[in-house]
């Protein structure tokens, strides 16, 4: 393999003694390897572990077992959540990631390693990390431009959009693990014909499906992070629905950005891909057009232009509560693309430290909605029912301009390429109750 990125933990001939792994279309083939945090009955903490095919390897009894032995770096599985496994060297969580591997693959250590499996079936997902901090960032120019055109037709784009990766703090205290339920919340709204707002439920609840990355080591306060360093802080990456209340969102967003819009929950996928994992599915930073300004000197380096993109595949499945009365599987309402985002998450990571704001290990950063230049591209009813104007027609009769109480939401990604081992993030579900 002449890409220094890759190694033979990305070798699509070598296969898992876990039969699972290679079942067509299984998420977690032996090239994955994605990290979780997960519970049985008698451990509730978390235990730390990879998925692998339909099981989980326990990294806890690995460790106690010897087999990550001689690994630097390796104690660090036997914590609750992944943040110290995250805060590690980036070589260091490669030898792990190569020591699973070898320990997965080779048949002469199956009888060692095969009581440290157990299925998934059979366990909790819980959120992976203790997020101290969380900030979601606006990267698709296609969702910026959608948004914009249904309030500013006439000037969709602010003008510090194409110089400037646009984000906001969010709250990481809601922030939930998928198959968490979703309560539809209560806040202040605005009609347009009204003098005076009102309190009460949302009405206009909707999804927004993004691509979360948590953070590696991170940097001290005060030391930014050079756009060359970036990656060496990007840990992995995970499916995240920042739900949005956008009647609220729409009243109070004026003059500081979103508040109690975004803050009543966030799911996020309960499976980590690493980096190391997606070095093949690597794919230059979305070109620009010559109109367009080229980012500052710090956002700026040959290795981001060159592969600073991530192909990675996301879906946005729906199922009624009518449909699941009737036993009818979620429809999938659109597919976008990651790599055609505006700013790569290196960018973005550079941009929030450039300022010396520190970021830690375990701190969570997602990409804003993946949307793409058509309709099936879009990533969030507010774009795909152009703000209820088009009303989605679902299977047995029912529409759709936002979400209805008992509406599930799945989120699904993937990276798959010719010659290369399928790499999936699992999902990311959350299903509507109703406001208290």
């Amino acid at each position: 393999m002449t890409d220094p990125a890759l190694d033979r933990t990305h070798d699509p001939a070598t296969h898992s003694w876990v039969a699972s792994a290679q079942a067509p279309g299984t998420d977690f083939p032996l090239q994955n390897l994605p990290y979780g945090v997960f519970c049985r009955d008698d451990d509730a903490l978390g235990r730390i572990g990879v998925a692998i095919g339909d099981q989980v390897l326990d990294l806890v009894a690995c460790h106690e077992a010897g087999l990550l032995e001689g690994v630097e770096g390796a104690e660090a599985v036997t914590d609750s959540r992944l943040n110290l496994l995250m805060g590690l060297p980036k070589e260091e969580r490669v030898a792990l990631r190569q020591r699973l591997f070898d320990l997965l693959s080779d048949p002469a250590r199956e009888a060692a390693v095969r009581p440290a499996l157990v299925a998934q079936s059979a366990v909790t997902l819980l959120l992976p990390a203790r997020v101290g901090d969380y900030t979601d960032f606006y990267a698709s120019i296609d969702h910026a431009t959608n948004v914009g055109s249904m309030f500013r037709p006439d000037n969709p784009l602010l003008p510090n959009y194409k110089h400037i990766p646009i984000g906001y703090h969010g709250r990481a205290s809601s922030l939930v693990v998928s198959g968490t339920p979703v309560r539809r919340p209560a806040g202040q709204t605005k009609a347009n014909d009204a003098e005076t707002p009102t309190f009460g439920p949302c009405r206009l609840l909707d999804y927004e499906m993004e691509v979360g990355f948590f953070v590696g080591p991170g940097n001290t306060l005060g030391q930014p992070i050079p756009i060359h360093e970036a990656e060496e802080h990007l840990f992995g990456l995970c499916l995240v629905n920042d739900w949005s209340a956008r009647d609220v969102q729409a009243w109070e967003y004026v003059p500081l950005g979103p508040f109690l819009a975004k803050s009543f929950a966030t799911t996020v996928s309960p499976w980590i891909v690493t980096a190391e994992a997606l070095a093949p599915f690597r794919v230059p930073a979305r070109e620009r057009p010559a109109s367009d300004p080229q980012p500052l000197p710090y956002l700026t380096s040959d290795p981001n232009s060159a592969a600073g993109g991530i192909d990675l595949q996301v879906e946005v499945w729906l199922q009624t509560a009518a449909m699941r009365q009737a036993g009818h599987d979620p429809v999938r309402l659109s597919r976008g693309r990651f790599r055609d985002m505006y700013w790569t998450p290196a960018q973005m990571l550079t941009h929030h430290a450039s300022n010396g704001c520190n970021l830690g290990a375990g701190d969570l950063l997602a990409s804003g909605t993946v949307s793409g230049p058509e309709k099936e591209n879009r990533g969030c009813l507010l774009e795909m029912t152009w703000r209820g104007a088009e009303p989605i027609q679902l299977p047995g009769g029912e529409e759709r301009k936002f979400l209805a109480d008992g509406d599930e939401v799945l989120f699904r990604g993937f990276c798959e390429s010719p010659g290369r081992a399928r790499i999936g993030f699992g999902e990311c579900r959350g299903r509507i109750e109703a406001a208290l």
